[in-house]
């Protein structure tokens, strides 16, 4: 499997895991912006009253994918953030979170709530 295949694998277990622990898929693979400028998110979910914009890594080890989430993509995830509350007003009032889940195949998952802190989200 290529790794294109196995991102997008990776992406659909980690929106199934969050799924058995309760949370609602808002939407997958968000992208806002064209080039630099670009806002990226691999998936948004709810719980309860919490928005979490989610960033899947799969690597050879958990600690390899926890390391993978660079300052850039960080900027990419906040942007597209941004952009999905002023597109979605309704959830201007609910808790935000930035979430990553780590992933090692065949199949180790670990959930990471909170995994980077943002000031404040327009």
């Amino acid at each position: 499997m290529n790794n294109y295949k196995s991102g997008k694998l990776a992406e659909f277990l980690a929106r199934l895991f969050l799924r058995l622990k309760g949370y609602r898929v808002l939407c997958k693979n968000y992208k806002t912006g064209k080039g630099m400028n670009i806002g990226e998110v691999d998936f948004i979910a709810q719980k309860g009253k919490t928005i979490a914009f989610v960033e899947v890594k799969k690597r050879g080890n958990l600690e390899l994918a926890a390391f993978a989430i660079s300052e850039n993509q960080k900027k990419r995830i906040i942007r597209g953030a941004e952009m999905f509350l002023k597109q979605h007003p309704q959830y201007k009032n609910f808790d935000l979170r930035f979430d990553a889940v780590l992933m090692v195949f065949p199949f180790k998952i670990r959930h990471i709530k909170n995994a980077w802190m943002v000031e404040t989200v327009n």
